[in-house]
């Protein structure tokens, strides 16, 4: 039986710290109207009214939650999402959740390209399916300020603290080894991204580190690595964008990091990603559910292979891949997949850009060809 006192600090809200959560927020609206002015910047009179949509719409359905499944499906998806698809989404398709038993609990793992939207998306998406939601784990770095938490809390957060000593860290890893387990028995599905943190160069590689995680709890209770997986009921996930609005920004971080040895992160550079990711022209979206892991994994690369095998093998490729693919190459061998596309507008969203950091763009456009090409050899 899931025994909540042992994880207070990180498992979202329950009923009573949603409602106090919520009254927090309408009585401080502020952060609403925070989100709503960096979600629609602008002074004409049809951003202004979006912003006041979004805010009223937040605002009116904050009585009416009662736990954070009420926020997830009330708010999230009803007014949030629907926002980012109409504004800033060409199309938003999913696949695979057919396959997915409604009254079974699972551990998806994804790819992690966004902050925010890769779990909210796959929420949505199972929302749309008649599916039960999910809690997605996140770092406590993104934890800014109080509201934020709220916002994060009311979605189903779990709290991953990173910035500990080394004995602190171990023993916190296999406390949220134990929740995972735990709550998945109790009959509730968790997100949780392949490797910490996004990928920047379109190589989505699952670190066995995630596997081992799960392990712990259940090792020292004596329960085999195989039994261990089959319980969790582990899903890959692929979430693929045509357009990643931190495209820029990922690869000037990495060219950095490749030529300085380090990258030093400025204290509100991830909100200002998160902003970015949300308000930022992202073409299609597609969410590709995969197989449920049900053989006999030995080890955790075991498993991290599965995972991205699936991963790449259902990742949907857009134009934007195939042609930076081609273009790589020099060649066009895969013209007939991104036949209409305009090469010359999407080429010059980088034409200020130094070499480097362009090749290292085109790169992450075309991997998720590559990753695709490898698995199906």
């Amino acid at each position: 039986m899931f025994d909540r006192s042992k994880f207070l600090d990180i498992e979202p809200y329950n009923r009573e710290e949603s409602e106090a959560a919520c009254q927090r927020l309408k009585q401080n609206p502020q952060f609403i109207y925070a989100l709503a002015n960096a979600m629609y910047p602008g002074l004409d009179e049809a951003t202004y009214a979006k912003r006041a949509a979004f805010v009223k719409g937040v605002l009116s359905r904050l009585d009416d939650v009662h736990g954070y499944d009420d926020f997830q499906k009330s708010i999230t998806c009803g007014v949030f999402l629907e926002s980012i698809i109409s504004d800033t989404i060409d199309g938003f398709t999913f696949s695979g959740l057919e396959n997915l038993d409604a009254g079974k609990s699972y551990l998806f793992i994804s790819n992690h390209r966004d902050i925010v939207l890769d779990c909210a998306l796959l929420d949505l998406a199972l929302y749309r399916s008649g599916k039960g939601l999910c809690e997605m784990a996140i770092g406590d770095n993104l934890l800014a300020n109080k509201a934020v938490e709220d916002i994060f809390k009311l979605n189903g957060a779990i709290i991953v603290k990173r910035d500990l000593p080394v004995r602190e860290k171990y023993l916190e890893t296999i406390r949220l080894s134990e929740y995972f387990v735990e709550k998945i028995a109790s009959g509730k599905s968790i997100w949780v991204a392949q490797k910490s943190g996004r990928s920047k160069d379109g190589l989505d590689v699952t670190h066995p580190s995630i596997i081992k995680m799960l392990f712990l709890a259940n090792r020292r209770k004596g329960i085999s690595f195989a039994d261990t997986i089959r319980s969790c009921h582990i899903v890959p996930v692929a979430v693929s964008y045509e357009y990643d609005p931190n495209d820029i920004a990922k690869a000037r971080e990495e060219v950095i990091t490749i030529e300085n040895g380090e990258y030093n992160k400025s204290s509100h550079e991830d909100v200002f990603s998160m902003i970015r990711g949300l308000r930022g022209y992202k073409g299609r979206v597609h969410i590709s559910v995969g197989s449920e892991l049900t053989g006999e994994y030995a080890d955790p690369e075991s498993v991290a292979a599965e995972l991205d095998r699936q991963i790449h093998s259902d990742y949907m490729l857009w134009p934007t891949n195939w042609f930076s693919y081609d273009m790589l190459c020099g060649n066009e061998e895969n013209s007939d997949k991104y036949e209409g596309f305009d090469k010359k507008a999407f080429l010059s969203r980088f034409a200020h850009l130094n070499e480097s950091v362009r090749d290292f763009i085109l790169n992450s456009y075309a991997n998720p060809v590559r990753s695709a090409l490898n698995a199906a050899k």
